[in-house]
Parts: C-alpha cells; structure tokens; sequence
C-alpha cells in the first residue's frame, strides 16, 4: 500500500456540477477540507459537451430560423455570405473555456482543493489519483463522494466508429452538408434540428414511430409531425448494419460514408451516402477505471452506481450522485443533489435529514419549437390514479408570432394539463411551442407547490401572449 501524502474530510471524484457543487457546499460554507478531483475539463459534460454549448447552437440555429421568417414581416434580409459555422465554432470553445477558468477560480474561492487527475478507490477511505505527470497522490478520506457522470454510447456495427457522438459534434470545425443522426431521445432530437436549421440536410433514424417515447405522447405526436413539415427527413422502424469510409471528400472537407440501413420505406435495406454520422443512442456510467469493486460499491444492471434518495451507497461513507447513478440525468438535478448532500453531511443536526425532492422536476428539450414537461404524462397518470379519476385539458392553437406567415410555415402551439381527482390536483404539465422553456420554470413552481386547476383559473391571463392558454383552458 502507498504511503498517505493527503488526508482530507470530503473528497469528490468528479468535476462536474453536481461534484463541484457539493464540493464548495462542503467546504465553502462548513469549513469542511475538502478535495476535488478531475481527469478531463472542470464542468463535466454540461459546460463542455453538453448543456452550455448546446444552447449557444440552438441559439445559432434559432437565429437562422428567424432570419427565414422575417420576409413575412416586410424585412428583406440579403445575406452576403453564407453561416461561418468555423468562426462561430470558435468563439463557443473560447466561451466554455472562460467556463473553465470560473469554475477553477470558485474552488479556489471557497477553499477546494483540486487535482486533475484520474481517481480510482482503493478502499472505503483511501483513493489513489494518477496525476498528470504519471506522479501518484494517495489520500485518505473520512468521505467520499463518487459524481463521475457518464459517457456517450456506440453500437457494435462495422464501422461504427467512423461515426462521432455528442461529443464530437462539438469538434465539427466545418458544418456538414448530409447527416445521418441515430437515436430517438433528446440529444438527437436537439441536434438534429440544429443540424437541420443551420443549413445540413439532416436524417434522423429511429427505432419506432416516434421520438421522444418517454414524454406524453402529445409531445411526440406534435414534434414529430413537426420536425416532418420543416423537412426533417425521419426514417421509422430503423436499423443500422454497416458504415463504410469512401475515398472522396465533401465540400465541408470530411469524409464521405456510406451508410448501410433499413426503415419503413426500405425494410430489405437500401444505403446512403453522408459526411456525417452521429450516434445518439444514449449514455452509460463512466466507471470503468474507478475501482467500486476494491470498495464493495454496488452497481445495477448497467452499471450506474446506486444510491439512495439521500445520496447514500450500500457502503457507509461512500455517496454517489448525478449521471453515473442514472436516476434523472439533468445538470441542476446533481446540482440541486449536491448542495443537499453538502448540506446533510456537513452542516450539523438541523441539516440532518436534508435530500433533494426527486418529484415534479421540470424538463425541457430544445427542439425547434421547445417543448418542456413536469409530473406525470398521461398514461402514467392514468395507470397511478385510474382513468375515471383523471381530466384532460388540452389546447392546440397557433402562436401570434406567426400571423403574418403562410400557412406552410406556421409551427404548431400544444398544451396539455393532466389533473388528478375532485380537486384537479394538477400532476402533470406538457408544452410544446415557442418560449416553452422559460414558461416552464414559473409554471413548474406552482406545479411543485400542489396547485390546482381552479388555482390556475384563478390567474388572470397576460395578453397576448402563448402562456395565457395554460389559465384560460376550458
């Protein structure tokens, strides 16, 4: 056994926000020694491949989408060049790298100790970090928290890896002009519209026949259908056999494949030429090299560590939170469970019994339009309380914003309030339209707080706007 060189009261494994977050709870405001470590970049997977340069894109294709509809307005917009997607590319990394140093210089604030290096348990209390320079650190610890977060999946097809993953797309130096998606959740989903609004033909393969499956199905029905109109192409009941690299180039400067496949349309299979291929079929627990067996850590069947609502693992002293235990993979969630668990483990008797709700936490997914959902979708609801004791109100309308457009280019507005007995306790909340996610976060308040459908009625609407149809539904 290596010779101690740290000992400390807290050691997070895992820089990401959720780490990070109970990292500087502990430290910075209950004095706790507490050291952070990471192997890659601090943010984790949110503010370097994730949610922070999502959201730049979206923003990026959003403005394009705008720049198309503002003929209807009277605006006659020329543009004298076509998308920089390389210049903007650019400026997004120097952003996130601005994250970085902010991130650096907040545990430096509250008093974290970071090392950047690769962690791995060697018992309950002692971790051995592989620093960059090859050097070793073995600390000892009175606890440990385990927030390594997860990694994107690959299939095993031939050639597969001549594909990238939402980490790559974050590469692209250039904008592809042909790309093949696989996936149907809300990365894929996200990115291909982004592809599809900054000028990629853009294909999206799934599984069945729709995406988005674990949202309601009006959530489902409305994006796709929509995503169909845009132009979207949507391959149905898909399955991927092979990916071939050929020799040319195209005008973007990557590679041509040739992409082997089937669907609805071409079941005895039919292939495809792309520049790009990016798989999106979803995430797995980045504990390859962690070392939970030399510690007695439990994992479930694929992997993800578990944790109970307060955090804790079957092993006293060992707690885990955020992606890598696979319960709701969301940054503020691990943020959100972070802080509490900071809260609980270092912040005396009247924090004893502090956890984060796991219940009624709002989403969203940045499609073209949004869509947000909190509480439960509609099946869910009526397999929980019984259909006899559930209510449906729902609305379907077009957004102001589109008066002035064809009616080819008007992008649909669904509502949907799922309420739960005599009282119309109000359990499930689904959206999807223009400004979505920021509706979402005020009406996920009153959603949290228990309200009802008459509380809602009770709010006087906001004229015009799209959220007045969520207190005026009939």
């Amino acid at each position: 056994m290596a010779p101690i060189s740290k000992e400390c009261d807290f050691l997070v494994i895992g820089g990401g926000s959720g780490g990070l977050a109970c990292a500087r709870r502990a430290s910075g405001q209950w004095g706790a020694k507490t050291i952070a470590v990471e192997s890659a970049r601090l943010g984790g997977t949110c503010v370097n491949v994730g949610c922070v340069p999502k959201k730049v894109t979206w923003n990026a294709a959003a403005i394009a989408e705008t720049i198309h509809e503002a003929k209807s307005y009277g605006f006659n917009v020329k543009e004298t060049a076509p998308f920089d997607f390389t210049t903007f590319k650019h400026k997004r990394d120097e952003y996130v790298r601005r994250l970085n140093g902010i991130y650096e210089k907040n545990l430096k604030n509250d008093k974290v100790e970071y090392l950047h290096g690769r962690a791995h348990l060697l018992s309950k209390n002692e971790v051995e970090v592989v620093l960059d320079d090859g050097s070793k650190e073995t600390i000892r610890a009175k606890k440990i928290l385990l927030a390594t977060g997860g990694h994107p999946n690959i299939p095993s097809v031939p050639g597969a890896e001549y594909g990238i993953t939402s980490d790559g797309f974050f590469d692209l130096e250039t904008l592809p002009k042909r790309v093949a998606l696989v996936g149907a959740g809300y990365i894929a989903v996200e990115m291909a519209g982004m592809f599809h609004h900054l000028g990629s033909e853009t294909h999206l393969f799934i599984r069945h026949e729709t995406f988005l499956r674990p949202f309601d199905p009006m959530i489902q029905e409305t994006i796709v259908k929509e995503y169909e109109r845009q132009g979207i192409h949507i391959h149905r009941n898909s399955s991927q056999s092979k990916v071939e690299k050929l020799d040319s180039n195209s005008e973007a400067g990557y590679p041509w494949l040739k992409f082997h496949y089937t669907d609805k349309a071409n079941p005895d299979g039919t292939t495809m030429d792309i520049d790009c291929l990016l798989w999106a079929i979803g995430r797995s627990p980045e504990v390859e090299d962690l070392g939970l067996e030399k510690a007695g850590v439990n994992q479930d069947q694929k992997g993800h560590i578990k944790a109970d609502d307060y955090q804790n693992t079957n092993v006293e002293n060992i707690y885990s939170l955020g992606d890598v235990c696979g319960k709701i993979e969301l940054t503020p969630v691990a943020i959100a469970a972070g802080r509490q668990l900071g809260n609980r483990l270092f912040g005396g008797p009247e924090h004893k019994n502090a956890k984060l709700d796991y219940n009624n936490i709002p989403s969203v997914v940045f499609a073209h339009p949004e869509l947000g959902s909190i509480g439960l979708s509609e099946p869910a609801a009526v397999e929980k309380y019984g259909k006899e004791n559930i209510k449906i109100y729902k609305t379907n309308f077009t957004a102001m914003y589109y008066a002035l457009m064809p009616a080819e280019a008007k992008a649909p507005t669904s509502y949907k309030l799922v309420c739960a007995g005599e009282e119309e306790k109000i359990v499930g909340m689904h959206i999807v339209g223009s400004g979505s996610s920021e509706m979402l976060q005020g009406f996920g308040v009153a959603v949290k707080m228990g309200a009802r459908k008459r509380d809602f009625d009770s709010c006087v609407a906001i004229h015009p706007t799209s959220a007045e149809e969520l207190v005026t539904m009939k």
